[in-house]
């Protein structure tokens, strides 16, 4: 089932996620949903957040990615409580964009190398280093479960030319192929 993405403005973009439980109801049918509604909208990363659930959940399909970077190709992984560990290597710049930001994309600077626990679908627990294009999606992604966006990433300046932009966003002035949520409207679009 496609669900809709909320965008800018909601107040769950900018919580601090809860831990999911093991016994969680329905967590595969939901960690499906989520994979199913990231692709629908041409995602690699969605976080629980972006559907209007405050959890420490997100997945990520980098195959988008899979031409330039090699480890990308089939990268495709659910991280539930993920605590990253450590970031390390040298900080890069890259043009992101994100779901909740219809039609911004912004230069943000991340370290090109992480550390992250965490628990795959099955709960089962991983401690892994991922670096390059994976490495800057689990930090996006991460971000969301601490109440962080890429906005929050740029400069004052940027922030201050993109306030009609975010502006037109939260009020449903857009216009996508993908399910949103507006916080203005209160209601859902296609």
């Amino acid at each position: 089932m496609i669900l809709p993405i909320v965008v800018h403005g909601h107040s769950v973009l900018k919580r601090k996620a809860q831990e999911v439980d093991k016994d969680y109801p329905d967590l595969d049918k939901l960690i499906s949903n989520m994979f199913e509604s990231m692709q629908s909208a041409s995602g690699v990363g969605l976080a629980a957040p972006q559907i209007n659930l405050s959890l420490r959940l997100f997945v990520i399909d980098a195959s988008p990615f899979g031409d330039e970077y090699e480890k990308a190709k089939d990268f495709n992984q659910v991280f539930i409580n993920p605590k990253i560990t450590k970031r390390s290597g040298k900080k890069k710049r890259f043009d992101e964009g994100c779901l909740s930001f219809p039609g911004i994309r912004e230069i943000v600077v991340r370290e090109s190398n992480i550390r992250i626990e965490y628990y795959d679908g099955n709960f089962d627990f991983h401690d892994e280093e991922y670096d390059d294009v994976i490495a800057r999606i689990i930090q996006h992604e991460y971000d969301h479960l601490e109440g962080i966006t890429f906005i929050d990433r740029i400069s004052s300046l940027r922030k201050t030319l993109l306030k009609r932009k975010l502006s037109d966003i939260s009020k449903g002035n857009v216009k996508l192929d993908y399910k949103m949520t507006f916080p203005s409207l209160r209601k859902k679009k296609n």
